[in-house]
């Protein structure tokens, strides 16, 4: 269950020093054809990481034919220099596979103004391409995690063809697209206008809707490589839908993974005017702190939901709202109804629906509880 599952796909995932503990830290994905499609989408965040300004280069002519990362340093806001090692670590790839640089894809993960050891990542580069085979999606996996405590991989079988995903994240998470890396391979022949298309509708509904703790990162990139090998090119509507059940997966993977979180919380929001309004509506719910803390302290404090509903520009009535916790209605037209002593917050999964009465389009936004764990973990990253 990894992205050598599909064939035309080899991968790798080594120990090039990046790492004080000494684990794996830098993965290769190299697709062998016989097509190299590819689409890939990035962060939304202005301030952008060296790898990012590569890669945006890169998947411009829809080509790639490999991926390149490093955790253990982010190579952002590192200099020139910084993104001169990007482009050695992209030619020292491209020199092993005998292909351009300019089809290599670069992501790093880690700490924001660390510069990478050049030497480390170039002998990395070299280990990795050595130990390359169909058997080394687990290896890749793991050598993307940071602050993972596990991997994240997953496999969508399709009609012939073959998904093949894995992605790093556990905290940090807001679109878009949530701080994470993600390649997704697939054996389907699939053009790359085509792959964009199902891309951006696969994160629009998956990556994009993960709202962890409202930060966004400097380094997010997902990137889809096709390699034609099955021969069998599947209808657009079949591959997106299957390149979106992957992407969902890999991001609720990346939710219950999140930094010291005790609840996993999907927010619902019906009858919505626009599925615009649904998504901000559902974010400024996920966005508050202190509903993720009253979450935390099993306390259904659903007034808490309200007050970030009325700091939207959705439409809805302020004395027409409806909220259920769990499936109590706790709420109804905007007043008190069942007990909230009824709501039971103990499961680790919880669920926020609310009814804006307002239109028919709805949208589900997921998010975590606010802990002492994940101000812990993130008081000491740097150190």
């Amino acid at each position: 269950m990894t992205v050598t599952t599909p064939q035309g796909f080899r991968a790798a995932g080594v120990a090039a020093g990046l790492k004080s503990t000494g684990a794996k830290d830098l993965a290769l994905v190299v697709n062998d054809g016989p097509t190299h499609d590819s689409a890939s989408v990035f962060t939304a965040n202005r301030c952008k990481a060296n790898p990012i300004l590569w890669s945006q280069e890169v998947v411009k002519d829809g080509t790639v034919r490999a991926v390149v990362l490093n955790s253990g340093g982010a190579n952002c806001y590192t200099g020139a220099d910084g993104f001169q090692t990007t482009h050695a670590v992209a030619e020292q790839v491209a020199g092993h596979l005998g292909i351009g640089a300019i089809d290599v894809v670069v992501c790093s993960t880690g700490l924001i103004g660390l510069a990478n050891s050049r030497q480390h990542l170039l002998d990395g580069v070299d280990a990795a391409y050595a130990g390359l085979g169909t058997a080394g999606g687990d290896d890749a996996a793991e050598a993307i995690m940071t602050t993972d405590s596990v991997s994240k991989k997953v496999v969508v079988e399709g009609a012939g063809w073959t998904i093949g995903g894995m992605a790093k994240g556990a905290g940090m998470l807001a679109p878009q697209l949530a701080t994470m890396l993600v390649v997704l391979t697939t054996d389907a022949v699939v053009p790359a206008a085509d792959l964009d298309q199902a891309l951006r509708a696969a994160t629009r509904v998956s990556f994009d809707r993960l709202d962890s703790d409202g930060c966004m990162s400097t380094n997010d990139t997902v990137t889809v490589m096709a390699s034609g090998a099955s021969g069998i090119t599947p209808a657009l509507p079949d591959f997106t839908e299957a390149l979106t059940q992957a992407c969902t997966d890999l991001a609720m993977q990346l939710l219950r993974d999140a930094e010291g979180a005790d609840h996993e919380i999907a927010i619902t929001v019906l009858n919505a005017a626009s599925e615009d309004d649904a998504v901000e509506v559902g974010r400024s719910v996920a966005r508050s702190n202190l509903f993720k803390a009253a979450v935390f302290g099993k306390d259904p404090n659903w007034g808490r939901v309200l007050a970030s509903i009325g700091t939207t520009q959705a439409a809805f009535d302020p004395a027409d709202l409806d909220v259920a916790m769990n499936g109590v209605w706790v709420c109804r037209t905007s007043t008190p109804h069942a007990d909230p002593a009824t709501v039971d917050l103990e499961p680790r999964e919880v669920s926020v629906t609310i009814d804006l009465k307002a239109g028919p389009e709805r949208a589900t936004i997921w998010t975590n509880d606010l802990t002492h764990a994940y101000v812990h973990e993130n008081s000491a990253y740097s150190s």
